[in-house]
């Protein structure tokens, strides 16, 4: 099937990009929507996927439609965060941000994507240099608040390591961590990064289905409680040094609801003519934390902001 073909016999206003995972893939999607003048938006965690969306820029203006990549909960949601607490400082010094989920597994593609980079290098902004640390490595304890409580999370490739330094212009470090609520399987996950690292297997993602499987028959005696958290540091509006962080709850396994809010905020507004932008971008200052958590309502979500 010609996808541009079809889409224009459609008609079809809008597309939403679902099917990654997104690392390594084409922009063959995008550009059959920009030239069938149909608008995009996706919900991709690949890093150079989303951050390198503005190649199709300008052909999507020329062609009257936006291309958004990301509207997810990364950089959609990051990226709010971080817009709302930065009215609460004269000068953003660093970010610092992260996601732990509960035991219920992503889906299989998401799976493949997270694990792809594990054990190897990518590139960080720490200290306002680039520089290198490993995939599922650099770990650390992190506190959030019950039922979640401590969890272990480690390094991950994600578009929000490009696009934050760009955007906060005087932070000089941004990190983020992601991990798993049971131990174990963040302990599977390490031991698989370092076994990468060191040479010994290449990669981990023709394991991903049966992982996948594996966690799934389990996830009923784990956590059903995932979080995120955005801390941002640097001087208040007085000039003094400050810090602020934000979290979100989410319990009864309705966390793996949240990437795909952003993306369902996005075409809203976009079918309500509420969205006048074009071109291709990354996901952000599109939407507020207020537009893209409505649409999760009567989920068990809730906002720690100590």
């Amino acid at each position: 099937m010609n996808f541009h073909a079809e889409l224009s016999r459609l008609g079809a206003a809008l597309v939403i990009h679902t099917a990654g995972p997104f690392q390594g893939q084409s922009y063959s999607v995008p550009l059959a929507c920009i030239r069938a003048h149909t608008h995009y938006v996706d919900l991709a965690d690949g890093r150079d996927y989303v951050c390198n969306i503005s190649e199709l820029d300008r052909e999507a203006r020329a062609n009257d439609v936006l291309v958004v990549s990301g509207a997810s909960s990364l950089p959609a949601l990051s990226s709010a965060v971080v817009d709302k607490l930065s009215a609460l400082f004269s000068r953003i010094d660093g970010i610092d941000h992260g996601i732990t989920s509960g035991a219920r597994p992503p889906g299989t593609a998401t799976m493949r994507g997270v694990l792809a980079y594990a054990g190897k290098p990518l590139k960080q902004w720490c200290e306002s240099e680039w520089r290198s640390v490993y995939g599922w490595q650099d770990v650390r304890r992190h506190r959030y608040p019950s039922p979640v409580n401590a969890r272990w999370i480690a390094s991950c490739d994600v578009p929000d390591l490009d696009l934050f330094p760009r955007r906060y212009r005087s932070a000089h470090t941004v990190q983020f961590r992601a991990g798993v609520g049971p131990t174990s399987y963040m302990l599977g996950i390490l031991f698989a990064a370092w076994l990468i690292r060191c040479g010994i297997i290449s990669s981990v993602e023709n394991f991903v289905p049966i992982l996948h499987r594996a966690a799934s028959s389990f996830a009923r005696f784990g956590s059903k409680s995932s979080a995120m958290h955005v801390t941002v540091w640097g001087l208040d509006l007085a000039g003094k040094p400050a810090s602020r962080t934000w979290f979100l709850i989410a319990n009864q396994d309705h966390g793996p609801f949240i990437p795909t809010f952003p993306a369902i905020a996005l075409a809203r507004k976009i079918l309500r003519d509420e969205v006048s932008a074009r071109g291709a971008v990354p996901c952000m200052g599109l939407l507020s934390i207020e537009d893209i958590l409505a649409v999760g309502g009567g989920l068990d979500l809730r906002i720690v902001e100590p």
